[in-house]
């Protein structure tokens, strides 16, 4: 079977982090797979980092830096709870570049700490109480921590924004943080596991993907522009690069 972007199959809902985990996530989600035959799915870089539980384990997802394909199984239910951005680091303590594009069990991350983590969460009834209990569990780690790292919040909600036209991103970052070049790529590196520029490259394209929900019926070419980009060919190229395919299939 042809791979399918990963939030079209099965069943996704996404809601914001409760107050005890809010301090380190931004949001909580499920995705539950179709009970018959899941075809593989494509998880498109997006800047996120994720502690997910699936198969009755934590595991550690991203960040991506390009296409990552997955086989699930059938009726295979992920739990995933999606990092503020700059507080994965903190929470996880490993720099975010040594996880790019991984898929790691939190084990490998933390050793037979995560062990303790796990034991924590006991057979449910149900996918609520399920949800109710690793919500309980992970706040238990996130209260007291102070996880985030405010100055790169402030970095990734700056380019996230988008910047104005023409306007150089590092030196402009260096300026709004007050950071030498040096300490801003080694700061990104290890809170979002790449440099600005790829950070800036793949929310630019999430915002392109806002644009086209939200205005459906505008051209690609406008949109393109309106986003950030050089003109359609320049979306084109990176929406290949960052999907394996064209903004027309995306829509």
């Amino acid at each position: 079977m042809e791979p399918v972007l990963a939030q079209t199959t099965g069943f996704f809902r996404e809601r914001p982090a409760p107050p005890d985990l809010a301090d380190a996530f931004s949001a909580v989600w499920v995705h539950r797979m179709d009970e018959h035959a899941v075809p593989p799915i494509v998880i498109t870089p997006d800047a996120t980092i994720d502690l997910q539980w699936i198969d009755g384990r934590f595991r550690v997802a991203g960040p991506d830096k390009e296409p990552q394909i997955e086989t699930p199984p059938a009726g295979a239910v992920i739990i995933g709870f999606r990092f503020r951005p700059g507080a994965a680091a903190g929470w996880l303590g490993v720099p975010a570049g040594e996880i790019v594009g991984g898929r790691l069990d939190l084990g490998e991350v933390w050793g037979t700490r995560a062990r303790a983590l796990t034991e924590r969460v006991k057979a449910a009834p149900d996918l609520v109480e399920l949800v109710r209990q690793l919500e309980e569990t992970v706040g238990m780690h996130t209260q007291g921590r102070d996880a985030l790292d405010p100055q790169m919040g402030r970095a990734f909600d700056v380019i996230h924004e988008g910047l104005p036209p023409e306007t150089p991103l590092v030196p402009f970052l260096q300026r709004h943080l007050h950071m030498s070049e040096r300490t801003l790529r080694r700061r990104f590196d290890d809170t979002f596991g790449y440099g600005p520029k790829t950070l800036d490259r793949i929310l630019r394209f999430h915002r392109f993907r806002r644009l086209q929900r939200r205005q459906g019926e505008a051209s690609t070419a406008l949109l393109a522009i309106e986003a950030g980009y050089a003109d359609q060919a320049h979306l084109i190229r990176e929406s290949r690069r960052l999907t394996g395919v064209t903004p027309s299939v995306l829509a």
